[in-house]
């Protein structure tokens, strides 16, 4: 998908940088990042896997969970080319046709993340706030119905930013700040103002992801009144206990997000090694840690992990057997 290259500077490319500063370590800090991106890419495969295989799984609580991964599963294979094409091959140059590209698969995927955060955030209103309608409202229909919503509400925003994106020239042979590429980080090395560029990235970001997050809070703020309405403190840490890992996926998400852009946006003095620590903190952790909390916080979903390596394993020394005889 990207075309990247190791050849001299043009007009129509620009140059990727993964740690500025740190270019002779660049083999060593590769292990790492390998790692994480194995743990995000074997994760995030098993967990929409287990939900698609075990029927137990079939509930839109863990369809919800099967589009999240299934988006950190995407954004994972959006920057893995660039990002292990400058650590390992130094290969740093991208054409700007494929920047784009990348550039729109980014923020895609990532305003997409947010939405599904926003699904989930209603789910655990719905199990907590309304235990007796949950089942009622939220059938595999309506999940079906959420689910296409996000994507349309997807493409009519993104959609006018592909256009407006393909209408503007850039200033070719300028050396970002990341290994992938970033909207706050192009819009500098634009032939018009940057700042049209920079107030509709703003103005899209804190619409799609700001509304994202304001029904998140909102959500949790009914669902801490419910809470504390609970007699039991046992009943009341059991609610809590549901949205653990949810509260997680949201710190893990927003957080790296709204620092990166921040440190682009409003803090022009931001040293590039900070700011190239947080896009790859934003880029991947998400991916890697919702797989492993999920996981290690659902006993469901750590059972069906357990019972389809078990089935493998049973089937493969079953063939085995077969064979010997």
């Amino acid at each position: 998908m990207l075309m990247v290259n190791n050849t001299t500077s043009s007009s129509s490319s620009f140059f990727l940088t993964a740690f500025p500063g740190l270019e002779l370590a660049h083999i060593w800090i590769s292990i790492p990042v390998c790692c994480l991106y194995t743990i995000a890419l074997v994760g995030n495969s098993m967990i929409v896997l287990v939900v698609i295989v075990e029927r137990s799984l079939h509930k839109p609580m863990y369809y919800f969970l099967s589009m999240l991964s299934a988006v950190d599963l995407c954004l994972t294979i959006t920057t893995l080319p660039t990002v292990l094409g400058v650590l390992w091959f130094h290969a740093r140059e991208i054409s700007i046709k494929a920047c784009r590209v990348q550039m729109f698969f980014v923020h895609g995927f990532s305003f997409l993340e947010s939405s599904v955060l926003v699904a989930m955030a209603f789910d655990r209103y719905m199990a907590i706030c309304n235990p007796l309608k949950y089942a009622v409202v939220l059938t595999d229909m309506m999940s079906l119905v959420m689910g296409l919503t996000i994507l349309i509400r997807q493409v009519i925003f993104m959609f006018p930013c592909v256009l407006a994106v393909n209408m503007v020239s850039f200033q070719g042979g300028q050396e970002l700040s990341h290994p992938f590429c970033f909207h706050p980080d192009l819009i500098k090395f634009t032939y018009t103002n940057p700042w049209i560029s920079n107030f509709w990235g703003m103005f899209l970001q804190f619409y799609l992801n700001g509304t994202d997050l304001l029904f998140i809070l909102f959500s949790y703020v009914l669902i801490l009144r419910t809470v504390l309405s609970l007699v039991a403190p046992k009943k009341q840490q059991k609610a809590l206990s549901t949205c653990v890992c949810h509260i997680c996926a949201v710190t893990v998400f927003y957080v790296p997000m709204i620092s990166l852009s921040l440190a682009h946006r409003l803090f022009s003095s931001t040293p590039r090694v900070i700011c190239s620590v947080l896009a790859n903190i934003y880029l991947l952790l998400p991916p890697v840690l919702n797989p492993i909390i999920y996981s290690l916080k659902t006993k469901v979903i750590r059972r069906a992990i357990f019972q389809l390596f078990q089935f493998k394993g049973s089937r493969n020394s079953s063939m085995r057997s077969l064979r010997g005889r």
